[in-house]
């Protein structure tokens, strides 16, 4: 379309103009833009490449040699992009020829004469200049449209390919890159492809135009122009050079940048357990540390383009004077049309050899290098090749897993995946084929689902989480609901089953989650269920209803293959296969096994003297986790109606950016002083005087030369009439501008890349530390993209993109007023066409801008989901891989891709719309401005005319770029506006304040609630209602109550996760009063999700350094985790993998206990630490727990009631109030008990085991008391209770 248009069309790109008068009336939403050409879907280019990448694979492995992506993009491309090395062919010969016309233009007027009749001659090079001007501007925009859109199309094939790859990576592969490392080559290192395809032709072209630009400066000035090359050839290395250092600094700071990235993204990730170990310090000087690194080569970096560009400025200075003063010094006099001749062929050869030439090998080194190098090492990862044996009605019908002599390794390379012996997990993991066996047969009969162990929900509906792809039957639906408790949750949603779950399903909690995940697996008309722990997510209650209605009940004439540690179970299995350290124990029915003599009830607990001669092979125990990243407990399930957080939409801010934004920007790096030098700076850095001084020149020395000629025509005596010009002074006062320009150019551009440079570093530490003090509750309703993406993409733009655009922006603008001023002080009318020109450009400007900067927006807005559908797809793999849907989520990203597309390709051709039409009104003015001097000729100086043409000339490009760079300037400062929008979010509570506790509180540890109402947002329901209760000192209280009852609310509420109202008084000290820092340090607290986080597992345990190696090892130690650390290369100094992942979900929680031994603090909180653990580990935490706090107030929530049965006191919340509180055995009398009836659905050998240690702590109890009687002052019931049972 645009083809056309172009060529057959006076006024290009006119499909656009409704959508600009859509644009001018309101905000553009996304359904306005343009469906994505056929020949741009991210399908159709994605396979195009992929086909070409497995020929160069297939190629290299029979050439024994690597693979080189280079290769394939070359094969696939290089057709099309050849073709458009034509177009910039024809550009830069016009740019040649135009001087030549200006050159017989200004002569006319050095030999004019009234009655000469050159003057349609003179018309005729007239005409020429103008003609090449509108020639320029419709090549030029026609060039970089098709450059800009090749890059696109690579750009996207590429990111389908990376997608498709990360589908699917081995195990192996896996623990070779990170999330944040496959986001960032989607993030930023495509984007190398939009930028290195608009210089890439400029490598053959500049060295043409170059040699052709020495052939006409020779006819002109002869061999005086090999100096002015010379300079010009001395300044191309140079600036290679600056190129190659620039990518030098480019790779580090990427590398900086990474590691800043991944640190976030574990900040964001687990904030709430940072806030809860008030450990907001560490974290910050984590992050600075980083990010200083990365400013100072930031810095570096800057400060080199600083020094290119200002050498690029004045490279035409010193080019001109070098010619010049060899010019003159070998004896020529200097004339009108020789200088400006030169100063336009100069500035024609000049962009090309200067700046596209150089950008052409620096975006080439560094894509090819750095870009081409991460992306070809990601393609060539292991790949996991499932074998698809095609099933027959016969397989369907004998549904059967057979397994022979199983040997298998998760990875035999790295020392630090030791521990991942992840028992039944990797049994299941064994027949999804997701680990390959070693040794041994697997065979599978019939089409496999599979419900994981760490519940994944993804981005959209929960009904679309369930369905996955399959179509809606609604009978069947129903009873898939029914049969998995989420009858309940769906009526209480807002929108049902409608309702959109966000990142990571923060809007649900854990047993939501886990019941979503389960549903998908059942709604699946499959002949074999793989499901990986799904009870214990949730209470014994909706277990048990799990058990008996869905996994027993609507699954019942299906194979399943469940792995579980909740005993209770086991009787109405078919087969059960007991494993152990990685080997079966036992294989049987339950009476089986019973006869058999084997105990394997008591396989799953911990054998203490076994544990000691094992010490050394650390054993992985079972690991179940809730949600990986949403530590919001099930305080907002539903069965009570709690809310459910709903997604904010990402804010897009409307209308222009007000110069209030640009003040803080430029306050933000520099003070006022700072801002008024730039000003002067600016002033003095004028280029203008410099080729004025030559224009003057030339014009004295005509006159001298007319004068000379005029006296020997009369016949005079020529004895003293032969004058010189004082050469003397006008080199001297030609060098002085000359020597002005460059110093005061350099200044300012150093001096502007510092000032912004640090402006973005100012804004980025603002806006981090308002991330650390915002409240919880923000974290919860904004996906982790997109907080993510202001500091990764926002910042980045801040980083490098905007100084330099800002930069040229203001060098570029002082230019334009300088040509301007030139032209109407040699032609005073031309203010008079320059008037309705300003005003239309100021009107096109606003017209354009309000449209492109909604297309800028809706860019911004629509590449978020692409890089969430990465995360969310990454976390889900074994779910996705297992429902064979990869097709389905390929398809999807290809969607998300065509929409980023839409807003893309708009973007691109809106700004070809905006600088063709500036570019016609920049001919207008130069047309005006050639038929102008014609008309004045008689009043017109050689010298006034070529300095006018020649400023003119040099408008064309400039002047829209540098409108273009404004408006860029405009759009970019969103990323401004985006990152201070951040720097001012609500603040919680302060960390300290003026009232500081004792610095031994709480010494006795007695919390008080008095009247405690809690919510998670002010506008948002009551979720704690009226609470009043007081824990006593020492005492261990269990909290229990149904999924989302306010169990992890109350715990919120004592730390003060959000402001609750009432009192919470700590020994005498009313919480509300003092810093949140002084608060939560002095709680310890084991979460449901054990966050262990990149760094050493010396900062894990202690991130302040405030404990010596021995506590460190003592504390391990007590947790039984020593011999497992000391088997890691480093030890204590040992780097963990990204969020821990080399360390099983038990042995995370073992050292979430240490950290709490190590705080040694009067109060402890668990947070349902044990759900995720199998009853060995659940022993050992208990145990350590009894041992180690048996000073403290202990309060532990939990689902399962073992746990917590031995407690003194049992909390009953239901629905946000206090429903029981008392000891046990006193509640367990109750019948009508809430306590009582969650005992009974444990099953009888179960109620029986918890009415028993009811009893003996009952009793312990009160011989305790009478003891405590008769003992010292020092004696303690818990250690009695302890020892008696």
């Amino acid at each position: 379309f645009w083809k056309f248009s172009t060529f057959s069309n006076p006024n290009p790109l006119l499909w656009l103009n409704p959508l600009f008068r859509i644009g001018s009336k309101r905000r553009l939403e996304e359904d306005d833009m343009y469906k994505v050409l056929p020949e741009d879907g991210s399908k159709r280019l994605g396979e195009e490449l992929q086909s070409y990448w497995d020929q160069e694979v297939e190629k290299a492995t029979k050439e024994l040699r690597t693979p080189k992506l280079t290769k394939a993009m070359i094969r696939c491309y290089w057709r099309s992009y050849a073709v458009l090395g034509v177009f910039t062919l024809i550009e830069e010969m016009i740019k040649v020829i135009q001087p030549v016309f200006l050159g017989k233009l200004i002569l006319y007027f050095e030999s004019y004469n009234p009655d000469n009749a050159e003057l349609y001659e003179a018309y005729g090079y007239a005409a020429g200049v103008s003609l090449s001007t509108l020639g320029l501007a419709l090549l030029h925009h026609l060039y970089f449209y098709h450059v800009q859109r090749a890059g696109m199309k690579i750009r996207i094939a590429m990111c389908h390919m990376i997608y498709r790859k990360a589908l699917c990576l081995s195990a192996t592969a896996m623990g070779q890159t990170t999330t944040g490392q496959i986001v960032n080559l989607l993030s930023n290192d495509v984007n190398k492809f939009d930028e290195v395809t608009i210089f890439l032709h400029f490598l053959w072209v500049a060295p043409l135009q170059a040699a052709a630009v020495i052939g006409l400066l020779w006819q002109e000035i002869g061999a005086s122009c090999l100096a002015g090359m010379a300079v010009l050839f001395f300044l191309m290395p140079l600036q290679t050079i600056f190129g190659k250092l620039f990518s030098k600094y480019r790779s580090k700071t990427a590398a900086f940048t990474d590691s800043r990235i991944r640190t976030m993204n574990e900040v964001v990730s687990g904030i709430r357990i940072i806030k809860m170990y008030a450990w907001e310090k560490p974290f910050a000087a984590l992050v600075n540390d980083v990010r200083r690194k990365e400013i100072s080569k930031i810095m570096s970096s800057s400060y080199l383009r600083g020094l290119n560009m200002a050498s690029f400025f004045a490279a035409n200075k010193i080019i001109l004077f070098v010619t010049f003063t060899v010019y003159v010094l070998v004896g020529y006099k200097i004339s009108a049309s020789r200088v400006f001749v030169a100063v336009s062929l100069y500035s024609a050869v000049r962009l090309t050899v200067t700046l596209f030439f150089p950008a052409a090998i620096e975006k080439v080194s560094e894509s090819c290098l750095w870009s081409f190098s991460l992306m070809q090492k990601f393609l060539l990862l292991d790949e996991l090749v499932k074998a698809h044996v095609p099933l027959t009605q016969e397989d369907k019908k004998e549904a059967s897993v057979e397994i022979q002599d199983l040997i298998c390794y998760w990875d035999k390379v790295s020392s630090l995946l030791i521990f991942t012996s992840l028992l039944q997990s990797s049994l299941l993991s064994t027949v999804l084929e997701e680990l390959p066996a070693e040794k041994g047969v697997i065979k599978v009969k019939g089409e496999l689902t599979y419900a994981s162990q760490q519940p994944w929900v993804f981005p959209g509906t929960i009904r679309s989480n369930i369905l996955f792809g399959k179509e809606l039957q609604p009978q069947r639906y129903e009873s898939v609901l029914r049969a998995c408790a989420l009858k309940r949750d769906m009526e209480l949603l807002p929108d049902g089953d409608l309702t959109v779950i966000g990142d990571r399903g923060a809007t649900l909690s854990g047993g939501q989650k886990a019941r979503v995940n389960l549903a998908r697996a059942v709604y699946q008309d499959a002949d074999i269920y793989l499901l990986d722990d799904p009870l214990s997510a949730v209470d014994a209650e909706v277990g048990r209803h799990l058990f008996e209605q869905c996994i027993c009940g609507i699954l019942k004439e299906k194979p399943r293959i469940l792995v579980t540690h909740q005993l209770q179970y086991l009787k109405a299995a078919d087969q059960i296969l007991v494993l152990k350290e990685g080997h079966m124990v036992a294989r049987g029915t339950y009476s089986e096994l019973q006869q058999s003599g084997v105990d394997f009830t008591s396989l799953l607990k911990k054998d203490e003297e076994e544990e000691g001669e094992k010490e050394e092979a650390p054993r992985s125990p079972r690991n179940r986790t809730i949600s990986q990243n949403s530590v919001r407990s099930h305080s907002s399930s539903v069965l009570s109606a709690e809310p459910v957080h709903t997604m904010a939409e990402e804010t897009r801010t409307e209308g222009t950016i007000g110069l209030r934004m640009y003040w803080k920007y430029f306050r933000a790096g520099a003070n006022v002083i700072m801002l008024i030098l730039f000003v002067l700076l600016n002033l003095l850095a004028f280029y203008i005087l410099h080729d004025w001084w030559l224009s003057y020149w030339a014009t004295e020395q005509r006159k001298l030369d007319f004068h000379s000629t005029n006296i020997t025509a009369n016949g005079t005596n020529g004895t003293n009439t032969n004058q010189e010009l004082n050469l003397d002074f006008y080199l001297g006062v030609y060098a002085g501008l000359t020597g002005a320009t460059i110093i005061f150019g350099f200044m300012r551009s150093l001096f502007m890349f510092n000032a912004l440079v640090s402006s973005a570093e100012t804004l980025h530490n603002r806006m981090f530390n308002s991330i650390l003090r915002t409240p919880v509750r923000f974290f919860d309703i904004n996906p982790i993209g997109r907080i993510l993406n202001r500091f990764a993409k926002d910042i980045g733009h801040l980083d490098s993109l905007l100084p330099w655009t800002f930069v040229d922006f203001i060098q570029v603008f002082l230019q334009i007023i300088g040509v301007v001023a030139v032209a109407s002080s040699v032609i005073p009318w031309i203010l008079i066409p320059v008037l309705p020109l300003l005003i239309s450009f100021l009107f096109l400007r606003r017209y354009f801008l309000r449209t492109s900067r909604d297309v800028k927006r809706i860019e911004s807005t629509t590449r978020s989901p692409v890089f969430s559908h990465l995360s969310s797809s990454l976390q889900g793999l074994c779910t996705i891989r297992a429902f064979k849907a990869e097709e389905r989520f390929q398809q999807t990203f290809d969607a998300h891709q065509d929409l980023h597309s839409e807003a893309w390709f708009l973007f691109l051709t809106t700004s070809r719309w905006f600088a063709v039409r500036l570019d016609g009104m920049c001919s207008v003015f130069v047309t005006i401005t050639a038929f102008g001097c014609l008309l004045l000729k008689d009043s017109m100086k050689a010298g006034d005319v070529g300095l006018a043409l020649s400023y003119a000339v040099t408008l064309m490009g400039m002047f829209q770029w540098g409108v273009r760079q404004s408006a860029e300037v405009e759009n970019m400062m969103t990323s401004v506006e985006r990152v201070v929008e951040y720097t001012e979010l609500e603040s919680e509570a302060p960390w300290e304040t003026q009232k500081r506790p004792p610095p031994d509180w709480p010494n006795r540890g007695l919390i008080t609630f008095d009247k405690v109402n809690f919510s998670y947002s002010s506008d948002g329901p009551v979720v704690l209602k009226n609470i009043s209760a007081m824990f006593r000192p020492r005492e261990k209280v269990g909290i229990v109550g149904r999924t989302g009852a306010g169990k992890s609310s109350l715990i919120s509420a004592l730390f003060r996760l959000m402001e609750p109202e009432g009192k919470i008084i700590v020994d005498g000290i009313l919480t509300s009063e003092i810093g949140l820092h002084d608060l939560r340090q002095k709680m310890s607290i084991i979460p449901q999700d054990p966050m262990l986080f990149t760094g050493t597992m010396r900062k894990n345990l202690d991130p302040f350094s405030q404990h010596s190696d021995h506590d460190l090892w003592k504390a391990l130690e007590e947790v039984q985790l020593k011999a497992a650390v000391e088997e890691l290369p480093n030890k204590l100094e040992t780097e963990l993998a990204e969020s821990g992942s080399n360390f099983s979900m038990g042995q995370r929680q073992l050292v979430c206990l240490a950290r709490a031994i190590l705080r040694k603090n009067r109060i402890l909180i668990i947070d349902e630490a044990t759900a995720n653990v199998d009853p060995r580990t659940d022993e050992l935490i208990q145990k350590t727990i009894r041992d180690k706090f048996k000073e403290c107030t202990v309060l532990t929530i939990a689902h399962r009631l073992n746990t917590i049965i031995d407690s003194d006191r049992i909390l009953v919340l239901d629905a946000g109030r206090i429903q029981e509180y008392d000891a046990p055995h006193v509640l367990l009398q109750n019948q009508n008990g809430i306590f009582y009836k969650m005992v009974q659905q444990t099953g009888k050998a179960e109620v029986a085991s918890l009415l028993q240690t009811a009893k003996q702590v009952s009793r312990v109890q009160e011989t305790g008391e009478l003891i405590l009687l008769a003992g010292p002052a020092g004696a303690d019931r818990w250690g009695f209770k302890h020892t008696s049972t």
